[in-house]
């Protein structure tokens, strides 16, 4: 019963929130801990400026439209 209940449990699960609570069975020292924090920090700023960069792409926005934005 209690094979079944957590396989069900994990259908319902992504594969991030598997990961996650495989993370929680792990004792880390404060330090590591922030350094995790700052990895997974660091991770979804990069995913931002992708997505920033990818519109600025789209758009064809420049230096000076940049420039002309911080001036208004």
């Amino acid at each position: 019963m209690l094979a079944m209940q957590t396989k069900n449990q994990s259908s319902i699960l992504s594969n991030v929130q598997q990961e996650i609570l495989k993370l929680y069975a792990t004792e880390l020292l404060e330090n590591e801990l922030y350094e995790l924090k700052m990895q997974l920090a660091r991770f979804y700023a990069q995913k931002a400026i992708q997505a920033a960069d990818k519109i600025w792409d789209e758009k064809g926005y420049s230096a000076a439209d940049m420039d002309n934005w911080l001036n208004e």
